[in-house]
Formats: C-alpha cells, structure tokens, sequence
C-alpha cells in the first residue's frame, strides 16, 4: 500500500489544523487538543511516533467527549497514518480499514448542532468534512474514497456556512479543492480556484498566486 500521497495531503491537514483553537459548545479541552493536532501535525510529516502520541490524545479526547464527529474523525485519519507506518500488509489494510470505519461514522453523527459548534469561527460540520475529505483523497485509489472525498470538497463549498468561515479555512478548502482538480487533469477548474482564492484575499493569496504559473 503506497501512502506517499496520503503523506503530504495529510500533513497540508495538518498544517491547517494546527492553528486552530477550540471555542465550542462542547467546551472541548482546548489544550490537550491543541496538543494532539500538533502531534497529528508532525505524524502527517512521517513522524511514527507522533502518530502514535497522536492516537493515544485523540482516544483520551474522544473517551471524555464520546461521539465528538470531530474528535473522531480525526483519530480515524490518524490510524490511517498507522497503515502508513505498518509493515505487515494485513496490518496495514486492518488499521485503514478502522480508520475509515471512524471517519464514516463520525460524518454519519453530524446533526444540526454542529453546525452551530464552532473550531475558531468554523462549524464542527465542515472541519469534519474537511478532515474527511482529505483522508479519502489521500489514500490509494484501491479504496475508492477518491469520489466520496471530492464530493465532502464541493459539500463543504456548497454549504452556507462556508462563506461565513474564516478566510483560513476557505482557503484551505478551495486550495485542496484546485489541487485535486490539477491531479484530475482539470486545468480550469484549478485556475478558477486559484483565482477566488485571490479574489477572496484569503491568506493562502501567495501560494494560489505561485500555483497559477504552474497551470497556465
């Protein structure tokens, strides 16, 4: 199982995730989380460890706060990281499959509620999503989420709450978004991406600007 795309689109993930704070109805432990999103930033980078140290965080969250989609959606993207990591190849199939058995759940328990929860300004609802999307995206195409993923994608830009997010968060959505659809081979779709990320001055501006020379 090759995971060296599910490697760098997760640690974009995780790049994304790390500035973000919790300011929730839940009123999830913003340090202990703030903690496993830096330990799930470091294992999207390749660190075994920390996917390790990030899976013990996220299960610890997810006890104190059962049936949190978020908090489970990220300790499934965190076990498909141990897939990642394992040698055995039933041990590698049996962890991605866990792994996405979470996500799938975790997107089956969003309700209304959590699009009213909020991670720094953005709904519980779309970060799922988010997540999700990205994990699906990244795996092999064996598992056939690649759709799925897209499709999280262009729910997440459909929903009205996408425009109300903070411009990080819509810039990491439609960044993602033009990315997958340059590996599709759909050049303008990607520019049109790229172009409302700058005309959204969102502040993934500089790095759309240096995608755009690259699909002209």
């Amino acid at each position: 199982m090759n995971h060296r795309p599910q490697r760098s689109l997760l640690a974009a993930l995780g790049g994304c995730a790390a500035a973000l704070c919790i300011a929730s109805a839940h009123a999830l432990p913003e340090a202990a989380l703030q903690a496993a999103v830096a330990q799930f930033t470091e294992a999207s980078k390749g660190k075994a460890d920390a996917t390790d140290a990030s899976s013990e965080q996220f299960q610890a969250l997810l006890k104190a706060e059962p049936g949190h989609p978020l908090l489970m959606s990220y300790l499934g993207a965190t076990t498909t990281l141990k897939a990642r990591d394992a040698w055995a190849p039933w041990k590698k199939m049996s962890y991605a499959e866990d792994g996405l058995a979470l996500i799938d759940k975790a997107i089956g328990l969003l309700g209304p509620e959590h699009d009213q929860a909020l991670v720094q300004g953005t709904p519980v609802s779309l970060q799922t999503r988010f997540v999700a999307a990205n994990t699906f995206l990244g795996l092999p195409e064996m598992f056939n989420r690649g759709p799925r993923g897209r499709q999280l994608l262009e729910e997440i830009q459909a929903s009205p709450l996408f425009a109300k997010a903070p411009g990080g968060f819509q810039g990491a959505v439609l960044m993602r978004s033009a990315r997958q659809a340059e590996q599709a081979k759909d050049l303008p779709r990607a520019r049109g991406l790229y172009q409302q990320v700058l005309a959204r001055q969102l502040p993934q501006a500089g790095d759309a600007q240096a995608a755009l020379k690259g699909v002209q």
